[in-house]
Order: structure tokens, then C-alpha cells, then sequence
């Protein structure tokens, strides 16, 4: 199948999805500004009293680990089982996987309650979730995207999840293919909230594309494309954040004319 991110993001202004993150207190706010230039409608909510209540009424759950603690994680696990019965995609940020075991042991509780549409994160967390031996920089990848794709494809295999692995060229796992997106500028790493919003962004998507690699895939290009378009205006990190911010209000055909990306064949699939 084709994937056509010029209408997937007319499908996403269309709809206004309802984006329900569990996220951290580091990038609340530029989350929620990042979906709302966007086009979406983004809805912060973590407490164990409501999660279930709130992930009924949206289109999609975010689940971002950035910011730890024991009801937050309990949320995370309510949210993600009540999204699973009632058919609701799930993107799951792993940040910080590897660094420490309270994270470790929480992202195999979330991922035993329901395998998320979308698995998102740099090198180093998608290696370390998928149980490689690495070592991580708290939250900062010491791998490249390239480094990532076994372990990408190990996880696509294991729970049936689309893994989308940011780098300087980003690479997505999915229906037996690997997308790679080309777009983007360094300077994207500076900023903090990026790789968060990126997660959120690829909720909002799959809010409303049935499927989750078109979702992830044009997630992905929306952030490199916009990243480029921010730069043109602005090229240090304060500034640019909030050029990306205006970036975000990019039009679809703008969007598609300055994607770029190739498509190979998930070769692994020959030998299993």
C-alpha cells in the first residue's frame, strides 16, 4: 500500500482527533502546542481516577515514561488496557530505556498489558527495549537509527507493533517493509520535547489512519519537513523552537513535495 502524507494530514485537519497523552512534566506544553498546530485537540490526563474515563472519549493514547513515578506507571497500564478493549491505537514513548531498571521493569509491565500501535524512540531506547546490551545517555541516544534496525525488526516481530527509530535519518518497521525519512535539521536535537512531540504527533495521526504504519511514517515526515522549514527561519534553539511551532501549520502539499523517502523490503522476513 501507497503511503499518501498529503492525505493523511487533510484526513488529520478534517477530524481534529482527540489526543489523550500520559506524558512528562518536562514537555507538556510543547506537546500540546505541537498537536494543536498541528490540528489536533490534545488532552493531558494521568491520574489513575480518570485515565480510563478519558482514553473512551479519544482517539488515540499516548504513553511517554520520561517522568516516572509508581501512579503514574499504574495510570499508563489502566490507560493502555482500557485503549486495547476498546480498539484504541497506542503509541509508546520507551524514553530513557536502558538507563535504568525501574524503567526497564516498567516498560515490560506496560507491554505485557497491550502491544501499542506504535512503538517511537531514539536508537539507543528501541535497542535497549528489544534487550540489547547498550549503553544509554539518560534520555540521549548513543546509537544511530541505522544501528536500531534488528532490534527494530525483533520488536515488530514480537508484539506486532510499527517501530519508528528517530536519527539523522529516521527508519520505520511495518507490513514487511522499512520506510526511511530523510528530512530534518541537527539542530532539532537541541531542543528538548522533539522526539516527545513526535510521539504525539504519530497518536494523532493514527487517530485517525487505519493504518499504523501510514500513521508513523507521516509522523515522521511531518517532523523532518517542518524541522527544515523552521530552520529556514530560525537557527538557534529558543527562536526555532518556536519557528517549529509555526512550521507545524505546513500545508499538505507543501508537506508531501518536501518529504523525502525510499522504501526496501524487510529482507528478514525471507529467512524466518
Amino acid at each position: 500500500m501507497e503511503i499518501n502524507i498529503r492525505e493523511n494530514l487533510v484526513l488529520l485537519r478534517e477530524n481534529v482527533p482527540l489526543v489523550h497523552n500520559i506524558t512528562n512534566y518536562v514537555v507538556m506544553n510543547f506537546t500540546a502546542n505541537a498537536l494543536l498546530a498541528l490540528g489536533a485537540s490534545p488532552v493531558m490526563a494521568h491520574a489513575v481516577e480518570e485515565v480510563e474515563e478519558m482514553v473512551s472519549i479519544a482517539g488515540a493514547l499516548v504513553v511517554n515514561i520520561g517522568t516516572l513515578s509508581a501512579s503514574w506507571a499504574e495510570g499508563m497500564k489502566l490507560a493502555m488496557s482500557r485503549a486495547a478493549a476498546l480498539g484504541k491505537p497506542i503509541v509508546l514513548d520507551p524514553v530513557g530505556a536502558g538507563a535504568t531498571s525501574y524503567r526497564n521493569q516498567v516498560l515490560t509491565q506496560l507491554l505485557e498489558t497491550a502491544p501499542p500501535a506504535i512503538i517511537r524512540g531514539n536508537a539507543s531506547e528501541i535497542m535497549a527495549l528489544a534487550g540489547a546490551n547498550i549503553t544509554t545517555k539518560g534520555v540521549d541516544s548513543t546509537a544511530s537509527s541505522d544501528q536500531s534496525l534488528d532490534a527494530a525488526l525483533a520488536l515488530n516481530r514480537r508484539f506486532g507493533s510499527v517501530v519508528s527509530v528517530s536519527g539523522v535519518t529516521d527508519l520505520i518497521v511495518g507490513n514487511g517493509k522499512v520506510y526511511y525519512i530523510s528530512n530534518g535539521v541537527p539542530l532539532m536535537t537541541r531542543i528538548t520535547g522533539m522526539g516527545c512531540s513526535a510521539s504525539a504527533i504519530a497518536g494523532a495521526y493514527a487517530a485517525v489512519c487505519s493504518d499504523p504504519l501510514a500513521a508513523a511514517v507521516s509522523a515522521a515526515a511531518t517532523m523532518g519537513v517542518c524541522g527544515e522549514l523552521a530552520y529556514r527561519h530560525a537557527q538557534l534553539p529558543g527562536s526555532f523552537q518556536v519557528a517549529f511551532l509555526d512550521a507545524l501549520a505546513v500545508s499538505p502539499d507543501h508537506l508531501a513535495e518536501l518529504t523525502r523517502i525510499s522504501v526496501s523490503p524487510d529482507r528478514s522476513a525471507d529467512v524466518r
